[in-house]
């Protein structure tokens, strides 16, 4: 018995590597006819780079003891035949556990000390120190050894309330959220404060990539996980307990860390688990289905949601079910429901995602390439006109022709110097961008939040900070906007000038759009709005826990600025291939003409000859034309499709003009 979301992610897994191959054989073919820029040859290998690296993350949220580990069991681990995250009564993932797979590493477990919370680094640093992480290697074939050791993430330690205090576990103001005391007096705290799990289960191949979080004492204490890592999920799936519904931790993890995501509405699950526990003997179906219905209708209520926002399951009877292939089992258990849900509305919207910049890749090339096309065709024309006005004339003449192509293509090259100043602006507007988006700039544009957040006490005017804060690197974000502007409309009028003076086809690409960026930016404040209320001004007074914050800000920052980077260099390298593309096509076209009337000159009766093979290069480049544009329909129209229901096309080779 397969769980539906795994059908549904390999359906996904399959379209992506089916759509990465015809990207491959698109890129392919487009340079065997010599119309590949680099440009174009770039944005492809990001497109297939995208689809193979592609991540979607599911976090599972919720407070100890809700069976978030065995939902994650019956989901995805089912076909191991047991359990092999740790989902016993009381807790079990003590620390925050990513899976995942990578290719570079063996199957291991990597375990972060809990320790490293007393050092200013981010989470992210700690990721590049591998040496500072226990490893313990994974036999992936082995489910009573995987199971043992994933039993690692449940590990405790005892430490003093100062320790505890230190670490972020213990809150004098708040001893309802204190962890366990024992005879001795110490607290209990988790021994890990990271896990990352890699093994090449198929869904993690694929690129699955699961969140298991703690509670929300553990949430609430580690910044970087609540700011950068959870909002960055495609899906976050909230859980409480049928029995007890909605209680007070529950909804603090549900009002800070959960609900504060509005940009991810369609993508959050709330699941009511352990139904099981209201299967009693004594209430007839009916009634047992009238008590779901009114939890499911309690819990939307308190939450603010929709009545179907609310799914109610039995994690522990479906994965039971799936063991034993118990059908009726799994049915009564409400899984598939949810698998199902998961799959259309997280692979859906990331199937259309991928959909929509495939189709925006493609497009792309297809125009640079019938821009090509288009070039290659005129010169075809002009010279088969120039030819033909060559009949009946004498050597003179011919000669003559020969002396006028020189010159032109003197003069041509002679006016490179004005392509040279358009880049030259070009080039000097956008090392103002490069500026603006570097780092030095956040840091800058930070340096007044960042100095407020390493105040030692209380920070009673930090929310003006952030403010101000976020507010200067939406004016970068403008500034940037603005400077694109004046590029693009640069590059226009020069663009209008140089198709004039040299019957060229230079189009000015669009810039690309920085709204999203700012978009990314407003739920990057929303993330940090959640601890900067009174409940979190001890938290914040904390300098380690202040330090932590402001790296997870400056990544997060650094990792939007970069994207927004990145996609600037690709349009100014797509400007630059354009120009560079039709330069060389009108060269290319000035040494065939050149080559052309001196084979003329040495045997004058292949002047036909001649003229006959240009109507041949018309013709193949026609044929080109055609098939560029079949290859783009094609490729279309299968990324809107299931990869079970497509084929890679057969490239049939035209030989280049």
């Amino acid at each position: 018995m397969v769980a539906a979301f795994s059908e549904q992610f390999d359906r996904h897994g399959a379209w992506r590597r089916e759509m990465s191959s015809r990207l491959k054989n698109l890129a392919a073919w487009l340079r065997q006819q010599r119309l590949l820029d680099d440009a174009t040859d770039e944005s492809l290998q990001r497109l297939v780079e995208q689809l193979r690296s592609d991540k979607v993350m599911v976090a599972f949220v919720a407070e100890f003891s809700r069976g978030k580990s065995e939902l994650i069991n019956a989901v995805f681990f089912a076909g191991y035949g047991r359990r092999i995250m740790p989902a016993s009564a009381g807790r079990t993932t003590m620390c925050p556990t990513e899976l995942a797979y990578d290719a570079e590493l063996p199957p291991c477990l990597r375990l972060l000390p809990i320790e490293t919370r007393l050092q200013p680094q981010a989470l992210m640093e700690w990721r590049m120190a591998p040496e500072q992480w226990t490893r313990v290697d994974l036999d992936v074939n082995d489910p009573q050894q995987l199971a043992s050791a994933m039993e690692k993430v449940s590990e405790v330690r005892y430490v003093d309330q100062a320790q505890a205090r230190a670490l972020g576990f213990w809150h004098d103001d708040r001893p309802e959220d204190n962890p366990p005391v024992n005879a001795q007096g110490l607290v209990e705290v988790p021994r890990w404060r990271h896990a990352l799990i890699n093994m090449a289960h198929p869904l993690l191949r694929q690129g699955l990539v699961v969140l298991d979080t703690p509670g929300l004492n553990a949430i609430g204490a580690e910044p970087e996980l609540t700011v950068n890592l959870i909002p960055q999920a495609q899906a976050v799936v909230f859980i409480l307990a049928a029995d007890t519904g909605v209680t007070k931790s529950d909804l603090g993890i549900w009002r800070e860390h959960v609900a504060t995501m509005q940009d991810s509405s369609s993508s959050r699950f709330v699941v009511l688990n352990k139904i099981d526990a209201l299967w009693d003997e004594l209430s007839t179906p009916a009634q047992i289905e009238a008590q779901i219905a009114r939890q499911c209708a309690d819990t939307a209520r308190t939450l603010a949601l929709q009545d179907d926002q609310v799914l109610a399951l039995s994690a522990q009877k479906g994965l039971l079910a799936k063991v034993r292939g118990d059908a009726a089992l799994l049915a009564d258990s409400r899984l598939p429901h949810f698998e199902d849900l998961l799959g259309q509305q997280v692979l859906g919207a990331r199937h259309a995602m991928l959909h929509d910049a495939i189709g925006a890749g493609v497009a792309r090339a297809q125009a640079e390439a019938e821009r090509t096309l288009a070039m290659r065709g005129r010169e075809l024309s002009d010279q088969t006109i120039e030819l033909n006005g060559l009949r009946g004339k004498n050597h003179q003449v011919i000669h003559q022709m020969r002396l006028r192509i020189e010159q032109e293509k003197a003069d041509f090259d002679r006016s490179a110097a004005s392509v040279l100043a358009v880049r030259s602006v070009h080039l000097k507007l956008l090392r103002e961008v490069f500026q603006l988006l570097g780092n030095a700039s956040i840091k800058r544009e930070l340096a007044e939040l960042n100095a407020a957040l390493r105040e030692p006490g209380l920070k009673l005017g930090i929310k003006k900070s952030y403010a101000d804060g976020f507010e200067r690197l939406r004016g970068v974000i403008r500034q940037v906007q603005a400077l694109e502007g004046e590029i693009h409309a640069m590059l226009k009028a020069a663009f209008v000038q140089l198709n004039t003076d040299y019957g060229f086809a230079l189009q000015a690409a669009e810039p690309p759009a920085m709204e999203r960026f700012v978009s990314d930016l407003d739920a990057v404040e929303r993330s940090h709005l959640r601890y900067l209320g009174v409940g979190h001004m001890l938290q914040l007074a904390r300098a380690g826990f202040s330090e932590k914050l402001v790296r997870a800000l400056l990544t997060r920052v650094r990792s939007i600025f970069e994207t927004a980077l990145g996609d600037i260099e690709l349009w100014n390298k797509a400007t630059t291939s354009q120009l560079d593309t039709q330069l060389r096509e009108r060269r290319r076209a000035y040494g065939r003409r050149i080559d052309a009337v001196e084979r003329i000159q040495d045997a004058a009766g292949s002047l036909d000859q001649r003229i006959h093979d240009l109507q041949q290069e018309q013709q193949a480049l026609q044929a080109t034309a055609q098939r560029l544009r079949e290859l783009g329909h094609e490729l279309r129209r299968a990324s809107a499709t299931d990869a079970a229901d497509t084929a890679p096309p057969e490239l049939t080779e035209v030989v280049p003009a």
